[in-house]
């Protein structure tokens, strides 16, 4: 009788280790949402919680509370937030898989084909003219206006002979951002006290105010963005072996580098509109994810878009608790942790490259 050995491949490893980590964000996730809706300057008990929840459903149960007050504050103010934060988090960070992905390069991210520039001008337009057409949605529409406008200037300028360079979309992208950060300035310096102050905290990014309407537009928006982010993640790793290479292979690069520019518009235009700019959630989360489970983008997206969700999760949650009586905003968090991420991930690309020249 002969023994076989059964050796695991390291596609078995790779498929493994995913697992894990979905179930672990998952987790973590559940942990986050259940801690932001309990904690806050009205705090819930655990067991309230869990009867307000059954009790929603139509199951009454004896740890439901008898104050209306709890109900209120978990349906109309700590659920929607949490909704929005989890679909702002996911399509900042599926973005920056999408953008990484079509740049090769890690230290890619939304912002460099001008789409937060231009929803900032968008909104600062809006609150400076005191433009009130689309009523409280006017400043959310002239965000994702202005946002998918300078997507669309960067992409079409860059455009030459029915093709994209890289290099051009790149430096085309930079100066649309310098263009809007002259529009910006520009119309802080005509606004009031009043409308340079929400400009400003506009800028910062901030959940506070959230409703269940916001979160009801922005989520099939975000639904789209990731579905198409997982219907061409194959492509994308065939995108990965060089423009060149995926040429050889059948790969429309053009094509597949439209459908992904629309996508990152409208995932990231979609979450600034109601939550302002909140930066580096599209840099630092794909990172991570592509240390951990590898570089394929099918299984990134799905980790990246729970990872994402998770962070600003943990953002919002130490927004609303970290100061008593004050809403810090979630960008100025966001950039604390994703600053100097940025800076290690520099210096770790500069020492494995051997230098920049």
């Amino acid at each position: 009788m002969t023994g076989e050995v059964v050796t695991s491949t390291p596609a078995t490893h790779r498929g493994l280790r995913f697992a894990l980590v979905v179930v672990g964000l998952v987790v973590a996730l559940a942990i986050t949402c259940a801690a932001s809706i309990t904690n806050g300057q009205y705090q819930l008990s655990p067991t309230g919680l869990v009867g307000v929840l059954l009790r929603g459903i139509g199951i009454d149960t004896a740890w439901a509370p008898d104050v209306a007050a709890d109900y209120g504050v978990i349906y109309s103010i700590r659920l929607p937030r949490i909704v929005l934060g989890l679909l702002v988090g996911a399509a900042l960070a599926v973005s920056g898989v999408l953008m990484q992905a079509i740049f090769g390069n890690p230290l890619a991210d939304a912002g460099v084909v001008g789409v937060s520039s231009g929803a900032a001008l968008g909104a600062a337009a809006s609150i400076t003219l005191g433009l009130a057409a689309f009523g409280m949605w006017t400043t959310p529409v002239f965000a994702f206006l202005g946002g998918l406008a300078a997507v669309l200037a960067v992409y079409f300028i860059s455009r030459s002979g029915g093709r994209t360079e890289v290099v051009t979309l790149l430096l085309t992208g930079i100066a649309i951002n310098a263009i809007a950060g002259a529009g910006m300035a520009f119309l802080t310096f005509l606004g009031t006290t009043s409308t340079r102050e929400q400009i400003v905290f506009w800028q910062l990014g901030s959940l506070n105010g959230a409703l269940w309407s916001h979160a009801a537009l922005v989520a099939p928006l975000v639904a789209v963005g990731v579905l198409v982010a997982l219907l061409v993640a194959r492509r994308l790793d065939l995108f990965a072996l060089g423009e060149r290479t995926a040429r050889h292979l059948g790969l429309d690069v053009e094509a597949l580098r439209i459908v992904v520019i629309v996508t990152v518009a409208v995932l990231v235009c979609a979450a600034v509109s109601f939550a302002g700019i909140i930066g580096f959630a599209g840099l630092v989360v794909p990172h991570l994810m592509r240390m951990i489970i590898g570089p394929a983008h099918l299984p990134l997206v799905v980790a990246s878009a729970l990872g994402g969700a998770l962070l600003i999760s943990l953002a919002d949650l130490f927004a609303r608790t970290a100061v008593p009586l004050a809403d810090l905003p979630i960008g100025m968090i966001t950039a604390l942790v994703g600053g100097p991420f940025f800076l290690w991930l520099l210096v770790r690309t500069r020492r494995r490259s051997g230098g920049w020249a």
